[in-house]
């Protein structure tokens, strides 16, 4: 077996792949770095499989985290990652659009699905889940019921700024001046969408766009997106843990490149 681990800002996903190169077991703990939750989602992974360390032959460690784990045997980008993950639950992607808790990535893929351009979102909490996180709380509402609560918008309105503490005062000074949770929800969407779609237009993003992150889950944000950039949007399959995914086939790739010198 061959394993894979990405250690993110909010949540530690482990993914296995087996000697066929089929994907054997896949992991996501909503816990990120600095927490050690990457053990459990390595020994969930394990579980899935019914295998033990000593089965696995490489591993391959992506995300921010990855300093933190000494055992494994290669460091490779999130982006690069990504891409690779992407490239092998989803044939044939063009863009991928990865919008986790804490960054955004817009990674451009050439003919033969490796990285020909990416642009990233990681100083600010606009367009990421975060901003999401934050206008749940503002509306009084969870995180997973903040999508059904825009499904439900009857009038689309501008949240004009980008900016996560500002777009917080915005948003409660909507709420005063009478709109509705509905609206101000959709509203949120958007405004990722159009943050999102700025960076997708940076990198000269093409069809077919793949989604992956914690926010593709959010059926709504992927429709918001979908009408901003004028295309269908797919969701990668385990579309957490594409990361990680792409290391584990990084590693399978690596060992036996190995084998063979």
């Amino acid at each position: 077996m061959f394993l894979g681990i990405d250690i993110g800002s909010s949540s530690s996903k482990a993914a296995l792949i087996d000697e066929q190169k089929k994907l054997a077991a896949v992991s996501v703990i909503n816990l990120g770095t600095g927490t050690g939750a990457y053990e459990d989602a390595i020994k969930d992974a394990f579980l899935q499989a019914g295998i033990q360390a000593d089965d696995i032959k490489c591993t391959v460690v992506t995300g921010y985290g990855r300093v933190n784990y000494r055992e494994a045997d290669k460091q490779i980008t999130e982006i690069t990652c990504h891409a690779k993950g992407v490239d092998f639950l989803t044939r044939d992607a063009k863009t991928i659009v990865d919008i986790g808790g804490q960054d955004a990535k817009v990674i451009k893929l050439n003919g033969d699905g490796q990285v020909a351009n990416f642009v990233m979102n990681e100083k600010c909490a606009a367009g990421t889940g975060r901003f999401l996180e934050v206008m749940a709380r503002v509306l009084g509402c969870s995180l997973s019921d903040l999508s059904d609560l825009a499904d439900q918008s009857t009038a689309e309105i501008s949240i004009s700024n980008v900016c996560t503490v500002f777009a917080e005062s915005e948003v409660i000074s909507r709420l005063a001046a009478g709109e509705t949770i509905e609206d101000v929800a959709r509203g949120a969407h958007v405004a990722i969408a159009k943050r999102v779609m700025g960076m997708c237009c940076r990198v000269g993003y093409e069809p077919k766009v793949v989604m992956t992150g914690g926010v593709a889950l959010n059926s709504n944000m992927v429709d918001a997106l979908s009408k901003e950039l004028e295309c269908l949007i797919e969701v990668a399959p385990h579309c957490q843990a594409a990361g990680a995914v792409g290391a584990a086939v990084f590693a399978y790739e690596h060992y036996n490149k190995e084998k063979k010198v």
